[in-house]
């Protein structure tokens, strides 16, 4: 079973129970379970700051707003729990067993994204805001009747690639749309899930993942950029330019971007 390889669990599922639990013991409970929510939130947020090199406790405590002595006292935590290795000045990494519940944690949430999204009509903000409530609540038969409801899909609606049951996650390749020379075609990949507007704005723009789109010019090194979508064109600002990945296009490009690749980066 694939519940016991996962060294953690969260704990709200199990507290709607059929048999009342005796009061004295509810705060007890609770405590615990939001415990196991921090633990998941740090996990991956570790894992999404990871780019090949360790994470400092300052990326940490800015990712998720948390005052630095906070966050020291959970790597600590989280050490002696062997999630994570730390040392003083090198930076954080996760072991085996970290890395295995972030994949697991983002699995829930870009699965959950997708179907808010694509099911349910969500808009970038309501998605994202609900996904982050609902991802450490749900076990893990309703996310495979989930996954399974939704065709198995490989990419959230970010163009940002779903762990595979299993927790891997092969990468392609894909760089911000200002690194790309003017006259080139390519594919979006991915958009940056950092700002909702900033989603709301590209999508208005008809600019989503497995879009093929052409620079037309570029003003500057941080300038703004001039692409063509179909038959429109239009001028993004270099800020909303840089948040949107791409890939030069191939001849023979899967129409289903979805379906063929994946991508490691976060969002």
């Amino acid at each position: 079973m694939r519940a016991a390889n996962k060294p953690l669990m969260p704990l709200a599922p199990y507290l709607a129970v059929s048999h009342p639990i005796p009061g004295f013991l509810l705060p007890i409970l609770y405590s615990f379970a939001m415990l196991s929510q921090a633990i998941e939130d740090y996990l991956k947020a570790i894992f999404k700051l990871h780019a090949g090199h360790a994470v400092s406790t300052k990326e940490i405590s800015e990712a998720l707003d948390i005052s630095p002595a906070s966050v020291t006292n959970m790597v600590k935590r989280l050490a002696g729990m062997g999630l994570v290795t730390h040392q003083a000045y090198h930076g954080v990494s996760l072991t085996e067993a970290g890395r295995k519940i972030a994949l697991e944690i983002i699995r829930h949430h870009r699965l959950l994204e997708t179907y808010l999204r694509e099911i349910m009509g969500y808009d970038w903000s309501e998605m994202h805001d609900e996904a982050e409530r609902l991802e450490h609540h749900i076990s893990e038969e309703f996310e495979d009747r989930l996954d399974e409801m939704l065709g198995y899909p490989t990419h959230d609606p970010h163009g940002d690639p779903i762990p595979s049951r299993a927790g891997e996650v092969p990468p392609v390749s894909s760089d911000p749309l200002t690194v790309f020379p003017e006259g080139r075609t390519v594919l979006i990949h991915r958009l940056s899930d950092t700002d909702p507007e900033l989603l709301t704005r590209l999508e208005s723009l008809g600019l989503l993942p497995n879009v093929e789109i052409t620079l037309l010019a570029k003003a500057g090194d941080e300038g703004p950029v001039t692409v063509q979508v179909d038959q429109d064109e239009h001028i993004l600002e270099y800020n909303d330019a840089r948040h949107i990945y791409a890939s030069l296009k191939q001849s023979k490009q899967d129409p289903d971007l979805r379906r063929s690749t994946t991508n490691e980066a976060a969002g």
